[in-house]
C-alpha cells in the first residue's frame, strides 16, 4: 500500500506565521539592543573603550554558547537546569587532568564527551523513564554540583604546566578579536544552519509544536529529545573549557546560576517556553542584551547583589510576557 504523502511544510516545518513572528521579534530585539547600547554610552562613555567592548564580547560568547544549547531543548518544550553544574564538573575535572599532564587535545575531547554523557543521562530520564524535564534536570543539577565539590574537595583546581598553552582558548586573540567570540560565532552559525536548513532542525520544531503529531508523521521523537539534551550538555562543556582557560583555574562553583541566565536569554530571544517557536538569531541578540545590561550595571558600580535582583526581575518579566502571548494566541 502506498504511503500517503504529507506536505512537508505542515508536518515537520514550523508554520509560516511562527517564522514570521520570530523574525519580527528578532528585528524588534535588535533595536532594543541598539537602544541599550545608546543608554550605556550616555551613562558611561567608557562603554566604548576597546577593553570594555572586548569584555562584553566575551560575556556574550560565554552566555551565548550555553544558551544555544538551551534553545534546542526549549524548542522541544523541555528545559535543562543542569547546564551550570555541568560547567562546574567539567571545569574541575579538566583542570585536574591538565595539571596531571594529560594532553590538551585529549582533555578537550574528554570534556566534551563528559558533557555529552550528562546530556544523555538527562535524555534517558526524559525519554525512557518519562521524567518531567524540570525534575530530571533539577536532579542532575544537584548531583553534578555535588560531584564537582566532591572530586575537587571544594577547592579550586590549578591547570599546572598547561596554564600558558591552554590560555589561548579563553584569553587569546585571533585577528584582533577574542577567541571565545570566534567560537561563539561558529557555534551560532552551525546551530542556525541545523535548525533552519536540515531535517533534524525541522524535527526539533515539530516535536516542540506537537510531539504526538510528529510521532504520527514518522519522526523518532525519542531520538530528537535525546539529541537536544546531548547538544546542550556538549555546549555546556565547551563553555567550561573556555571558562577555565580564561580564569586559569577550575572552580567547582563555576557555572552557578548559569542555567537561569541561559533560560532568560532564550526567552528574551523569542523562543517559546511552550515549544516549537524560536530562532538562533533571537538567542544571539538575547545574549547580547543580557551582557550589555550586566555591563551597564558594572560600569555604574551597582552592587552584585542588586544586579541579581535586576536579573531576576528580567527573567520574571520575560516569562510573564511569554505566558501572556501564549494565552492570547491560544
Amino acid at each position: 500500500m502506498a504511503h500517503m504523502a504529507t506536505p512537508r511544510d505542515e508536518t515537520i516545518a514550523p508554520p509560516a506565521t511562527a517564522r514570521a513572528w520570530s523574525l519580527m521579534q528578532s528585528l524588534g530585539l535588535f533595536w532594543v539592543l541598539v537602544a541599550l547600547c545608546a543608554v550605556a554610552i550616555y551613562l558611561s562613555p567608557s562603554f566604548l573603550q576597546v577593553g570594555n567592548l572586548m569584555n562584553v564580547g566575551r560575556q556574550i560568547a560565554l552566555f551565548g554558547i550555553v544558551s544555544i544549547g538551551m534553545t534546542f531543548v526549549i524548542l522541544t518544550r523541555g528545559i535543562d537546569l543542569s547546564v551550570g553544574s555541568i560547567v562546574g564538573v567539567v571545569a574541575v575535572t579538566s583542570a585536574m587532568l591538565l595539571s596531571s599532564g594529560t594532553s590538551i587535545p585529549l582533555v578537550m575531547i574528554l570534556a566534551l564527551l563528559m558533557g555529552a554523557a550528562f546530556g544523555a543521562i538527562n535524555g534517558l530520564g526524559v525519554v525512557v523513564f518519562q521524567m518531567p524535564p524540570f525534575i530530571m534536570t533539577l536532579g542532575t543539577l544537584v548531583m553534578g554540583r555535588g560531584i564537582a565539590m566532591t572530586i575537587a574537595n571544594g577547592e579550586p583546581q590549578n591547570l599546572g604546566d598547561a596554564t600558558d598553552a591552554f590560555y589561548f582558548l579563553g584569553g587569546g586573540f585571533l585577528l584582533g578579536v577574542p577567541v571565545p567570540i570566534w567560537i561563539f560565532a561558529g557555534v551560532a552559525l552551525i546551530a542556525f544552519i541545523v535548525l533552519g536548513s536540515t531535517a533534524f532542525g525541522r524535527q526539533v520544531y515539530a516535536v516542540g509544536s506537537n510531539a504526538e503529531a510528529a510521532r504520527l508523521a514518522g519522526i523518532k521523537v525519542g531520538a530528537v529529545l535525546m539529541s537536544v539534551y546531548v547538544i546542550s550538555g556538549v555546549l555546556a562543556a565547551l563553555t567550561a573549557l573556555i571558562t577555565i582557560s580564561r580564569l586559569t583555574v577550575g572552580e567547582p562553583t563555576a557555572g552557578t546560576n548559569l542555567e537561569l541566565e541561559a533560560i532568560a536569554i532564550v526567552v528574551i530571544g523569542g523562543t517559546s517556553l511552550f515549544g516549537g517557536e524560536g530562532t538562533i538569531v533571537g538567542t544571539v541578540i538575547g545574549a547580547a542584551i543580557i551582557a550589555v545590561i550586566a555591563n551597564i550595571l558594572n560600569l555604574l558600580g551597582i552592587s552584585p547583589f542588586t544586579q541579581q535582583i535586576v536579573k531576576g526581575a528580567i527573567i520574571i518579566a520575560a516569562v510573564m510576557f511569554e505566558v501572556y502571548r501564549h494565552r492570547q494566541r491560544a
